[in-house]
């Protein structure tokens, strides 16, 4: 593979794509057949055999729509203009103007200096491009501007000339002033689309802040609430160990009832004929030690009492002296459902 061909690719020579993207902007802006110039490009009053019709980027108004313009315009006759239809491959239309220049001066039968002339896109094809070329005199079209319309100044009006199914203008004459117009209408509408544009960011800034607000306070509040449910936790926690903390003591009391209280039921329940000298508790199994006149009467009494699981004495009964009074050793199982 040569040097040369290792830039190409699928046919396009990879070095000249830089001139392909400037071409591409310049005949978006500037291009005859652009679709900007078809909405900004100045409307030209052409006259054309003593008729006077509107033309905009090189395309006739409809009849009767005439608008009021700054941009005057004069046809050449036929007779003092030369035509031809060039082929040209799309390749050139990066570099057209310097193409048709090369085409004109090997074409022109008139001086360099003498030359004008001007082009019109005809057709664009798959591969090539089909371009209208119009060359005259500049000597011959400034007498026909002088003895027709009295004009001696080649930039007070633009020149056309006819070519099968439209117009071309010819260079150098007055287009300046239009192109102008085009370039300052372009300019115009360049700001207002940036100020658009810049408007459009403003209010993407202030919707973009206001979410930015919004979500500051979705996440205070959020916060707040982060801090509120841990207040909460803590405070479901702290409830949760006080109810562990309340089974535990209704565990402890059950398995270690109150000496308290089973001292006053055994006081009801002895009456005033017994008495205790020792009480001890271990969980729910009680020890007494007392006396009574009738120590079996005192066991039997507690046996009934439903509070008591299990009565039983560890020692017999024993007479205390003369005393009257017989000694008792019990132990008493506290029931699980015993009421206080």
């Amino acid at each position: 593979m040569s040097s040369d061909q290792q830039w190409y690719l699928f046919g396009y020579d990879m070095r000249q794509l830089g001139r392909h993207w400037l071409a591409a902007w310049r005949d978006l802006f500037r291009g005859l057949d652009s679709p900007l110039r078809r909405h900004f490009d100045e409307v030209v009053l052409l006259e054309q055999a003593g008729e006077l019709r509107a033309y905009q980027s090189g395309e006739p108004l409809p009849a009767g729509e005439a608008p009021d313009s700054s941009c005057r315009g004069v046809c050449l006759p036929a007779d003092i203009v030369l035509h031809k239809r060039l082929t040209l491959p799309r390749a050139a239309e990066s570099d057209l103007p310097t193409a048709l220049a090369i085409e004109v001066a090997a074409s022109s039968p008139f001086t360099p200096d003498d030359t004008a002339w001007g082009w019109r896109l005809a057709g664009r094809g798959e591969q090539s491009l089909a371009i209208d070329l119009a060359i005259t005199a500049r000597s011959a079209a400034m007498a026909f501007l002088g003895r027709e319309y009295d004009s001696h100044d080649a930039a007070a009006q633009e020149v056309w000339a006819a070519v099968p199914d439209g117009m071309a203008v010819l260079a150098g004459f007055g287009e300046g002033r239009r192109e102008a117009l085009y370039r300052r209408r372009l300019g115009r509408v360049g700001i207002m689309a940036a100020a658009c544009l810049l408007v459009l960011l403003a209010l993407a800034g202030v919707y973009a802040g206001g979410k930015h607000l919004e979500l500051a306070r979705v996440a205070a509040l959020a916060e707040e609430r982060s801090r509120a449910a841990g207040d909460v936790t803590e405070l479901r926690e702290a409830i949760a160990d006080a109810n562990r903390q309340l089974l535990s003591a209704r565990e402890i009391v059950a398995r270690y009832p109150s000496p308290h209280r089973e001292l006053a039921r055994l006081t009801q329940l002895l009456g005033d004929d017994a008495w205790v000298a020792h009480f001890s508790a271990d969980g729910g199994d009680l020890r007494i030690r007392g006396r009574a006149a009738d120590a079996a009467a005192v066991m039997q009494t507690l046996s009934s009492d439903p509070a008591y699981a299990e009565v039983t004495a560890p020692q017999p009964i024993s007479r205390v002296g003369n005393s009257g009074e017989e000694q008792f050793y019990l132990d008493l199982r506290v029931g699980e459902g015993a009421a206080p």
